[in-house]
């Protein structure tokens, strides 16, 4: 194992500077790691997860978790054997500047230089680190590297979402992207050839927080919710914050529609980050299951557990224009997941993460949506889990037919294990831990990228 370290310590009286939440300051590379139980010998790839890790905090007491810098943490898979673990942080030019590397330049969108923080996604050759509100996806190497600021060679007329979704039909990449600059949010289609084939500028009033977006068969669905970016006098910039009696609505734009297509349907005040999945049926209807909460932001920046969201199923009654919401657990949880062939097409079943509460730590859930059941993986006391990422034990296995890839916080040993579930026997609990050497922090998102991408 090697590590560099850098970059001060970090205040420990902000809850996003402190325990599980607490930057690293090491890159590692480890390699031969440690496992307990058997990997499956399908697992040919590497794990990616994306997240804050601050390299410096001019105000410890201000920092927001969603702010810092970002670091990708990885585990490479094959023929049965962890055989790397490798942590890195992306090199926008601020972070190679503060640690006295030579700045890699490239292009950027109304010059801003951030290192994506939130997402990492494996689309037409380029594996990319993603973030919200404007900037530029960064490309990284195989070996977590960073190759620069990626433009989908030069037809990109903008920043990206952090959460685009690839439709498993064609390849294809969309995305709704928002920025502080603009009065619209922006849907683009990128082709497999990894260029923007497609884009459409929508108006919105008010610049909303547009986290994620939907996509179905047909359409795209857009979350304009009573959060929006304010305080533009701020010293900080501007901030999302709750607009009490702003209307929340669902745009329905047909995936070759205009702007003007787009059909604006009501729906109860909330605030959704994560959809699940959704997709058409019978004709006129689309379901949607979601992440969502009452509200968020209408009390400035939110602490840890300080706000909790439900799954919920809604309705979409394209001709009556109505959405209905139906509650699906009671769970507080978050990270919803599917099987990606399932992205905008029917699903049974779905993944998501048990947030910490006081009576008991995080889990890991799976949802048959069918039967209406949940199975649940539990952590040990003390510990902690991530997202589930759901990978297909083969190309046409059925729908739960693989396993669930996570990063779980190990208390006994102060570190991070790799824990690799068998879908169809969830609460069977690991059949695989890889023992990293390392903590990694509380982060986002994640994605498995096979060997033959």
């Amino acid at each position: 194992m090697t590590g560099t370290t850098h970059g001060p310590g970090h205040g420990a009286a902000n809850p996003y500077l402190s325990g599980l939440y607490a930057p690293v300051r090491d890159e590692t590379t480890a390699v031969d790691l440690p496992v307990t139980g058997t990997l499956p010998e399908s697992l040919r790839g590497r794990y990616l997860r994306n997240g804050p890790n601050p390299l410096h905090v001019d105000d410890p007491a201000g920092y927001h978790w969603f702010g810092g810098e970002g670091m990708i943490h990885g585990v490479r898979l094959r023929d049965g054997r962890a055989e790397w673990y490798r942590n890195r942080w992306v090199r926008s030019d601020a972070v190679a500047g503060r640690l006295g590397e030579k700045l890699l330049h490239g292009p950027r969108h109304l010059d801003m230089d951030f290192a994506p923080n939130t997402h990492v996604q494996f689309f037409a050759g380029h594996c990319l680190a993603l973030v919200e509100g404007g900037t530029l996806p960064y490309e990284l190497d195989p070996e977590l590297y960073t190759i620069g600021p990626f433009d989908f060679h030069g037809t990109l007329p903008g920043g990206l979402s952090a959460h685009p979704v690839v439709d498993p039909r064609n390849g294809e990449l969309h995305a709704v992207s928002y920025c502080l600059a603009w009065p619209y949010v922006q849907y683009v289609v990128a082709g497999v050839d990894g260029r923007i084939r497609r884009h459409v500028e929508i108006p919105v009033p008010g610049h909303p927080m547009m986290h994620a977006f939907s996509l179905t068969e047909r359409y795209v669905l857009l979350y304009d919710l009573p959060v929006v970016f304010a305080g533009n006098g701020r010293a900080d910039g501007p901030h999302p914050a709750w607009v009490p009696g702003r209307p929340a609505r669902l745009g329905v734009l047909p995936r070759e529609g205009a702007a003007h297509e787009v059909r604006w349907l009501e729906t109860d005040p909330c605030f959704v980050f994560h959809p699940m999945n959704a997709f058409e049926h019978d004709g006129r209807f689309i379901t949607v299951h979601l992440v969502r909460y009452d509200r968020f932001f209408d009390t400035g920046r939110p602490r840890p557990g300080e706000r909790t969201a439900h799954l919920e199923r809604w309705t979409v009654d394209l001709a009556a224009g109505t959405v209905r919401r139906q509650r699906v657990d009671d769970r507080p949880v978050e990270y919803p997941r599917v099987d990606p062939r399932r992205l905008s097409r029917p699903h049974r079943y779905g993944y998501a993460m048990r947030e910490r509460t006081a009576e008991a730590d995080t889990a890991l859930l799976k949802y048959d949506l069918e039967r209406g059941s949940c199975v649940e993986f539990e952590v040990p006391a003390g510990g902690d889990v991530g997202e589930g990422v759901f990978v297909p034990a083969a190309p046409h296995a059925a729908e739960d037919d693989g396993w669930v890839l996570a990063y779980a916080y190990a208390p006994e040993r102060a570190a991070t294990d790799l824990v690799v579930l068998a879908a169809q026997d969830f609460a069977a609990g690991p059949v695989a831990r890889v023992h990293l050497p390392v903590r990694v922090p509380l982060g986002f998102h994640g994605n498995w990228i096979p060997d033959h991408e």
